[in-house]
């Protein structure tokens, strides 16, 4: 029987902790099918050694939420897992580099399309002011490089008290973002890909009136599509080819802007959830994908 363990996150950070359970039983519900053999392992515990994953078939680190929270131990277990040839997937190298927010410049430069980004070194007054005229926009979305479930973001328009809505900004390096209004009504679209094949699709809104928010914990409303809508797919593929390492999984998080582009949000490749909920297979295709890669 194959043996699998899911990492999940450190016991000291309470964070996720009503939510990492559910998401762990639809992994684990998916899985059972094939029996294989789930264990879980907080992700902290493997940072100076990796002894105590040796044992494991696949090492899925699907619910290492909050690494950013503790980035330098993260890097060092990425960098750990790596070089001790560990059956991380995805690869312990993609883990690393897709934890910073930064490699969306590269996805940038290889022609992606994305709403109008400045990466800076320290989000500060002076420069998020000078951004309303760079990125041409009455409203900015000011978050972290390192980051996920819309921690520390911000959504700050022109002429707010711009000391007051820093109060919580993030501290170190930065993305200000042109805000694109249609978040708040068509959404954002997932596409979940497997082995490289697209399983399912998800459109995610924010449930309140006036919020950007789309995540679970800030009332985001989640619908399965029956496909992707036109031109989604385009893109996921697009940005899939921009990757060389062999990728279990793929989440391709995207938008439209007020024209009716597709634009990237994110690719996820280091613990996204994958919306088993809302995947009218259950987790099949996954599953499907971790018993070929063993």
């Amino acid at each position: 029987m194959a043996k699998i363990v899911v990492l999940t996150p450190s016991p000291s950070d309470p964070s996720y902790s009503s939510q990492w359970p559910q998401v762990l039983e639809r992994l684990k519900e998916a899985l059972s099918p094939e029996g294989f053999e789930v264990s879980t392992s907080p992700w902290t515990d493997h940072v100076q050694s990796a002894e105590g994953l040796r044992d494991y078939d696949l090492i899925l680190p699907l619910l290492t939420w909050g690494y950013y929270t503790d980035y330098a131990d993260w890097c060092r277990a990425c960098d750990l897992w790596e070089a001790e040839g560990l059956p991380v997937a995805n690869p312990a190298r993609t883990l690393r580099w897709n934890s910073d927010k930064a490699y969306l410049k590269g996805l940038r430069d290889a022609g992606i399309p994305m709403a109008a980004t400045l990466f800076v070194d320290q989000a500060t007054e002076q420069n998020v002011a000078e951004a309303f005229d760079a990125l041409g926009t009455d409203v900015l979305i000011v978050k972290p490089t390192i980051s996920a479930g819309a921690w520390r973001t911000l959504r700050i328009q022109r002429g707010d008290d711009l000391a007051a809505a820093m109060r919580d900004a993030p501290q170190g390096a930065a993305m200000i973002q042109a805000y694109l209004p249609s978040i708040e009504t068509a959404g954002e679209t997932s596409l979940l890909f497997f082995g490289g094949a697209l399983s399912h699709v998800v459109n995610k809104r924010p449930g309140t009136e006036g919020e950007f928010r789309i995540q679970v914990q800030y009332g985001g409303r989640y619908q399965a599509l029956p496909q992707p809508p036109q031109g989604a797919l385009e893109l996921a593929q697009q940005v899939l080819a921009q990757f060389d390492d062999d990728l279990l999984y793929a989440r391709i998080d995207m938008t439209q802007t007020d024209d009716g582009q597709w634009v990237l949000m994110e690719a996820e490749l280091v613990e996204p959830d994958f919306y088993l909920a809302s995947d009218p297979k259950a987790g099949a295709r996954f599953a499907a994908a971790v018993k070929a890669r063993i």
